[in-house]
């Protein structure tokens, strides 16, 4: 097989794109792509959908059908998109503060519904786009144009609340290890019901900057760092683990999707 490119789901005259330096959203979008191509998907068979945010501008990128939604509901619209025409593939694209901090509540109940979408999440643990303002994901006692002291707040996990929702697959991972993204979007993309890949990212322009990480490669060897498996995870020590986060596959089941149970119930009904 030649190596994949994925340019034939990219629009001509795009790049260079309009990330920051060092932000992995343009990571992230090549892994995708060149799934794409390696799967085989038809343009017109696919349907990106995002939201507001930095990674809501990857719409303008791409040569699928593609839905440009509000802050907060880009898995309300592709649920509505999946149900109505379950055969097309759709992959809903947000980041942290689109997915869990404005709409949290459609995030749950789409993993729980197991609705066949993949979500990918590009967490940079903060509301990039809008001046480095704190998220639902920001870490406590992290520092953000919106919390200068230290945020007060606990943060949301967002593979883990997938997973308990009730999402078939779940996977966590960083644009450092750029092989096991592509991987993970790939077997998402192939499951049936709701995947989710978090990839958490570098933000140098606003989260690095204030703290300590105004440097992407700084950022990058962070990433490495922290990143661990749930082996090495699990032998540090409580105070430690605050400082560390688990990548790999953390959820993969085969529960019935929504259209699935959807088609079953009606047939069951229209027959008694």
């Amino acid at each position: 097989m030649l190596q994949e490119t994925g340019r034939k789901y990219l629009r001509s005259g795009v790049l260079p794109h309009m990330w920051c330096s060092g932000c992995g959203i343009g990571i992230m979008m090549g892994a995708l792509l060149r799934s794409f191509e390696e799967l085989e998907y038809k343009n017109k068979d696919i349907v990106v959908v995002t939201g507001i945010g930095c990674t809501g501008k990857l719409d303008d990128y791409v040569t699928t059908n593609a839905l440009h939604g509000t802050h907060g509901r880009a898995l309300a619209f592709a649920t509505g998109i999946k149900a109505f025409k379950p055969d097309l593939k759709v992959v809903v694209l947000m980041g942290d503060g689109d997915c869990v901090t404005i709409g949290g509540n459609h995030f749950i109940h789409a993993a729980r519904r197991n609705i066949d979408l993949t979500a990918i999440v590009v967490n940079n643990f903060n509301f990039g786009m809008t001046g480095g303002q704190a998220s639902g994901t920001t870490s406590g006692g992290k520092i953000t144009s919106t919390t200068l002291y230290g945020n007060p707040e606990n943060d949301i996990d967002i593979s883990a609340l997938a997973c308990v929702a009730g999402a078939n697959y779940v996977a966590r991972i960083t644009p450092y290890h750029g092989w096991e993204l592509k991987q993970y979007i790939k077997e998402g993309l192939m499951k049936k019901g709701f995947s989710l890949i978090e990839m958490i990212s570098p933000c140098p322009t606003n989260y690095g900057k204030y703290n300590k990480m105004e440097n992407p490669l700084q950022m990058l060897r962070w990433l490495k760092e922290k990143g661990v498996s749930s082996e090495d995870y699990a032998r540090l020590g409580e105070s430690e683990k605050d400082e560390y986060f688990v990548i790999g596959k953390l959820c993969d089941r085969d529960i019935p999707d929504f259209n699935t149970r959807y088609e079953e119930i009606r047939v069951r009904a229209l027959s008694s």
